[in-house]
């Protein structure tokens, strides 16, 4: 490929709205270009990226037995309607109606089409297992779309699904994925862990993130260093500590603390450990009849330590939670606890309310809380002697580093991710929902067990670059780099010893199989080198007069600082060894 039959579109300056590294960079490189809120255009030079991610997840997932095939973007809302997801997924699915008036929905998953498929399609047990995959546009309507790629609206998406006989079979062909997802991130090139994680909206019992590994993630990833424990801090257990209980020392003491509606500035003041005071969060849940009317609210006062965060997702998973919650309106708490939040405590509350304790908060004694009086705090504070046992114990804080690792094998270390695939056991949960089954050897029917398994394919060039870049620009890997090399002649335009060796090297490269790219703009050097350097390929080759009369030309790595003499026959040596390593991609 020659630079002037390409389009080569790099920016000194990326738009004001470009938020993070990954987002300016792609911008800057010409990769992309916005076209709505979340939605933007793959240029020439983004989607060869794309192609090569592509090429990459066909050739494994192929590898590992899964059947490619194409869903539709537009699917019917009577599928959605089946599995109840229709009203449940929320403003994030784009519901539409066609001139008929039908509603249809603009896909973010396949799991209902997959799940018709495979209903109508795979009659016998004979036919099990299956896995189908597809490569395809989704879109969701985030209320607030940014960062880029990062957290689009309209983005590329590789989803699968296995369908198997029973749970073990099914426990089976998600192993076959977790295998195959590991072995295309490998290929990527990308630092990444495989954590456990929370199944979320889709469901399932077995879940598995692959997070990309970068400062710039959204998500914490606690991992213990000495073992193979690693979870997305969601799921993290928090173990409980292991030493009892300690005696009451002090008396139950209503102190002044006016203006201290934290528990660092309580701290502050008392001239006491964080981690010996309690902070108070308010829920409420709802109970409502078929109609929808309001039947009964429920408040609920979880308490966790002054020093720790509350796990939403976490709290999801107690008992009278699990069906749904809301933090608690100011009118709730006012009436239930008599005070306005910053000094709410579970001693003398105005209204019953039910009691959730962090396995942490339980094992407290002495410690601080508020007095549900604005401008006073609680200090010396007992289970037992003050306040009842709590209704529930749960885990419902974020690990941090330092804490107990699960296994028992060392303490967590906490680092940041970016997800960009994700693998589910979902079980049961869209067959039964949709009647989905097949004829096992007593000709009963019997309802799939089911898999599910999606990458982030465009999502991917974001977290790359936010792992594999610098000043200069982007580091693409070399699996994912739209170009291997770029030979860049000096003089291009104007030597013809430097034009006859640039055109024979691009030759002799291509005729081997690298992806080269000849800069043949016949660009100052800086302008040139700088734009293949915010572009981020990998491999770079000048040649120039003054070199060719040595007989060498310099070849150079983006990470290398500084370039290396070679002769031609090097170069075409050292790519040759490349391209016989390197894994074929289409």
């Amino acid at each position: 490929m020659k630079a002037s039959q390409f389009f080569i579109a790099t920016l000194k300056e990326a738009p004001a709205d470009a938020e993070i590294l990954s987002h300016r960079l792609m911008l800057r490189a010409g990769l992309i270009r916005r076209l709505a809120a979340g939605i933007y255009n793959y240029m020439p030079m983004g989607l060869r990226v794309i192609r090569k991610v592509e090429a990459i997840i066909r050739e494994e997932m192929n590898r590992a037995g899964a059947i490619e095939l194409l869903m539709p973007v537009v699917q019917p809302a009577e599928l959605w309607q089946e599995s109840g997801r229709f009203q449940q997924y929320g403003p994030e699915l784009l519901r539409v109606k066609d001139r008929h008036e039908r509603d249809f929905v603009i896909q973010p998953t396949s799991e209902e089409v997959i799940t018709d498929i495979a209903r109508q399609e795979l009659r016998s047990y004979k036919q099990l297992p299956k896995n189908f995959y597809h490569i395809q546009t989704k879109f969701r309507d985030e209320r607030r779309p940014r960062f880029g790629l990062m957290r689009g609206r309209e983005f590329t998406m590789k989803d699968a699904y296995s369908f198997d006989r029973d749970p073990a079979a099914a426990v089976k062909s998600y192993e076959v994925m977790l295998s195959a997802y590991r072995a295309i991130f490998d290929r990527f090139g990308l630092r990444y862990r495989a954590v456990a994680a929370d199944s979320g909206t889709i469901g399932g019992d077995l879940s598995q993130e692959f997070q990309v590994i970068a400062d710039t993630g959204e998500d914490a990833i606690a991992y213990c260093p000495t073992s193979d424990y690693a979870a997305n801090i969601e799921l993290a257990e928090a173990v409980a500590p292991s030493k009892s209980r300690a005696a009451a020392t002090q008396a139950l003491t209503k102190t002044p603390t006016p203006g201290k509606s934290t528990c660092e500035d309580v701290a502050a003041l008392l001239a006491v450990p964080l981690a010996s005071t309690v902070k108070s969060l308010v829920l409420a849940t709802d109970e409502r009849n078929k109609a929808g009317d309001l039947l009964e609210t429920t408040v609920w006062l979880l308490l966790v330590r002054g020093d720790h965060s509350l796990n939403e997702v976490k709290a999801g998973k107690v008992p009278g939670l699990k069906a749904g919650f809301r933090f608690a309106t100011l009118a709730e708490i006012e009436d239930h606890f008599g005070c306005k939040p910053g000094y709410l405590g579970a001693v003398g509350t105005k209204k019953p309310v039910k009691v959730i304790a962090d396995r942490a908060v339980v094992q407290m004694s002495d410690f601080i809380g508020g007095a549900n009086v604005a401008d006073f705090h609680f200090t010396g504070v007992n289970w037992g002697r003050d306040l009842p046992e709590p209704d529930f114990v749960a885990d419902i804080r974020n690990v941090v580093a330092g804490d107990p690792s699960p296994d028992g094998k060392g303490v967590l270390a906490v680092q940041r991710g970016i997800e960009v695939g994700h693998v589910f056991y979902l079980g049961t949960k869209y067959s039964a929902a949709m009647n989905a089954t097949y004829l096992d050897e007593t000709g009963k029917p019997r309802l799939f067990e089911m898999g599910c398994y999606g990458i982030g394919v465009t999502r991917i060039l974001g977290a790359a670059i936010e792992q594999n870049h610098d000043a200069r620009g982007v580091i693409w890997p070399d699996a994912m780099a739209p170009f291997t090399l770029v030979l860049c002649p000096i003089g291009y335009d104007r030597s013809e010893t430097v034009r006859a060796q640039a055109d024979a090297l691009h030759e002799q490269l291509g005729r081997i199989g690298i992806d080269v790219m000849l800069d043949d703009r016949g660009e100052r050097p800086g302008a040139m080198f700088a734009d293949w350097e915010l572009i981020g390929v990998p491999h770079r080759v000048v040649i120039s007069e003054r070199g060719l009369k040595e007989g060498t030309v310099e070849y150079q790595g983006r990470r290398d600082a500084a370039a290396t003499s070679m002769t031609v026959a090097d170069v075409i040596a050292k790519f040759s060894a490349w391209r016989q390593q390197a894994p074929v991609v289409a």
